[in-house]
């Protein structure tokens, strides 16, 4: 019978937060497993246990990833909240690089995480919202992040219908009132509309396929080329949420909304050096660390 040694060392991950942040969780915690030569564990619970507004739920076992999942007692279970609570408090009354409990604690790049030796298990806590956290592991990111694809025969057909032409995703997310795109969440329709154009300028014969929460409304966009265009709406609801950025990156070319779901779909995209990227200013204002040195971002007038 054989023994399974574990490592002294381990990061517990904790996963939270739509799709797109629990791959930020997920990718910052791998780099600092593999710097400290330590073990990997994800905590799939408790960062959904009490999210009772949007109800998501842990989605990257549609991914390449074999870390093991956290055991009851590696979640602070049982009475999980007075004990993460009590570790956060005992965690900030230390230096950053003597606690076990780590939080994100602004929403900008900390290069210090990247510098971070780890002694015996520390939790990770935080989105961690940057392409720098683990850029330096980068090759073993986009091994771990592969994502299964989609068996129906509807997205196989639109896959083959993505790699025949110079596809380019155009992601639209959609909040609030339906009948209002220009909103304080909402990009306005002149974002898209200046991206469509400079992509047609730079790319031969682009053909657009619109992600989106509200494909309705994103098909009315100014500038859209009738005859250019494909609205992928057949993966409804979050449980399907893997089969449309496996979509987003079979594509060639990408226009993202403010949203970590298409800033992964772009970066998870392999169309080498002459992928054309445009995100919006607004997620560079919010975060300049966010994106990659060789993406556009562009105002929304």
């Amino acid at each position: 019978m054989s023994i399974e040694l574990r490592k002294e060392t381990k990061v517990i991950a904790r996963i939270k937060g739509g799709l797109g942040n629990q791959l930020f969780c997920y990718a910052a915690a791998r780099r600092l497993a593999l710097a400290n030569n330590a073990e990997l564990v994800i905590d799939d619970v408790t960062g959904f246990a009490r999210d009772l507004q949007y109800r998501r739920k842990y989605m990257l076992g549609h991914f390449n990833i074999t870390a093991r999942k956290a055991a009851p007692a590696e979640r602070l279970e049982p009475f999980e909240r007075c004990r993460r609570g009590a570790a956060m408090l005992l965690a900030r009354a230390k230096p950053f690089f003597q606690r076990s409990y780590l939080e994100e604690e602004r929403a900008v790049f900390d290069p210090r995480l990247l510098e971070l030796k780890v002694h015996g298990t520390l939790y990770l806590d935080g989105l961690w919202q940057s392409g720098k956290y683990f850029g330096d592991a980068e090759g073993t990111i986009r091994e771990d992040l592969r994502i299964s694809p989609p068996r129906d025969p509807v997205n196989a057909a639109m896959a083959e219908k993505i790699r025949g032409c110079n596809a380019v995703s155009l992601h639209v997310r959609w909040f609030g009132d339906a009948a209002k795109m220009d909103s304080e969440i909402n990009l306005p329709p002149a974002y898209y509309s200046r991206a469509i154009k400079q992509i047609t300028g730079k790319v031969p014969d682009p053909h657009f396929f619109i992600f989106s929460d509200n494909p309705a409304a994103a098909r009315q966009i100014p500038g859209l080329p009738g005859d250019r265009v494909t609205v992928v709406n057949h993966n409804r609801g979050d449980e399907n949420a893997c089969s449309d950025l496996w979509l987003m990156t079979q594509c060639k070319h990408f226009i993202t909304a403010n949203s970590t779901f298409s800033w992964w779909g772009a970066w998870l995209s392999d169309t080498g050096a002459a992928k054309q990227v445009i995100v919006p200013d607004t997620i560079v204002k919010f975060n300049a660390d966010i994106i990659p040195l060789s993406w556009e971002s562009l105002s929304q007038g």
